[in-house]
């Protein structure tokens, strides 16, 4: 009996020793992290609303630990390609995913070749915002009450800008049609920069973009911004009143989540949480983000899994109830 004894405290101990060996090395990695270049991946084109915040974030990442983190754009496929990159590279936390609400749209209207949640590690919500509906001066409205007015005297006149196919900006136009019983025409790009470019060209009226890629064309009179898709106004365009202020019970969010593979190892993960929950602390990077509409929203990574679970849901039943689908 005492050699079974024995024998069996052995096992415990061999077992507890084995585990220790096995957290060890993920350890070390977290306290060596980041020995080299990371990646974070944007799939979307340069010089929109996620292209800067994650230049940003990977910046004051940069500066703190002495290592570069430099962004990536990868585009397409309605922010899908860059997106199945970065969930299917290694684990190591040396590529990382900055993306936008597109990704909980893109389950509802494309065959992903990912799981938007069991193939992801949650690491942080940066920050959060609305979108801003932008017209092209020489339409003849000044408010969304106008809009609508014009749109169903026009019904599919109007054509809209998008940052592609499936993309936010895509379902939230839509909702907001059915919303008010009019009709748009869709007219997609490869990303926000063609799509703001062509509006502000003429060649397509209107767009909901993010407050970081227009405002400086709404401050320049290039574009026209008529409303804001938050619940309230926002003090970068003080002067635009927000979507429900006409009637319409129309919200959108425009936030920014940061993500790796799955299987990332929770100690990169609660460094990475760690740092950029200072970051965002930070009364500068607070003022820098809020002269594009944003304010920093951090916490630990539950936050953003539990922002992704309700999106995708709701983004599902506005593709249901509006017909929309990619593939």
């Amino acid at each position: 009996m005492t050699r079974l004894r024995d024998w069996g405290f052995t096992a415990i101990a061999l077992t507890a020793l084995m585990t220790l060996m096995a957290l060890r090395p993920l350890a070390l990695q977290a306290q060596t992290y980041p020995a080299k270049t990371v990646r974070i991946i944007v799939p979307f084109t340069p010089g929109g609303g996620t292209d800067f915040i994650a230049r940003l974030i990977g910046a004051k990442l940069s500066s703190a630990w002495g290592q570069q983190f430099v962004v990536e754009n990868r585009v397409g496929a309605g922010s899908t390609l860059g997106s199945e990159f970065a969930l299917k590279s290694p684990p190591d936390g040396y590529t990382l995913l900055l993306t936008s609400g597109s990704y909980t749209a893109s389950p509802s209207l494309y065959k992903l070749r990912y799981d938007p949640i069991k193939d992801m590690t949650p690491i942080i919500q940066p920050d959060d915002g609305p979108f801003v509906v932008s017209l092209h001066p020489s339409v003849p409205v000044r408010s969304v009450a106008q809009l609508v007015t014009l749109a169903k005297k026009q019904p599919g006149q109007i054509n809209y800008a998008t940052s592609g196919q499936g993309s936010i900006s895509h379902l939230a136009t839509e909702l907001f049609a059915m919303l008010s019983g009019t009709q748009f025409t869709h007219v997609p790009y490869k990303g926000n920069g063609q799509s703001i470019a062509d509006t502000m060209a003429g060649q397509t009226q209107m767009l909901l973009a993010a407050i970081a890629a227009v405002i400086p064309h709404v401050k320049s009179g290039r574009l026209r911004a008529v409303a804001v898709t938050s619940a309230q106004r926002v003090p970068a365009l003080a002067e635009v009143p927000a979507v429900m202020e006409s009637g319409y019970k129309f919200e959108v969010s425009n936030w920014h989540g940061l993500m790796g593979p799955r299987g990332l190892p929770p100690a990169i993960v609660e460094r990475l949480n760690g740092e950029i929950n200072r970051v965002i602390k930070d009364p500068e990077f607070a003022q820098r983000i809020a002269s594009d509409g944003l304010v920093p929203a951090g916490g630990p990574p539950e936050r953003l899994l539990k922002l992704l679970n309700e999106e995708i849901a709701n983004w599902a039943k506005v593709a249901e109830r509006t017909g929309l689908k990619v593939q």
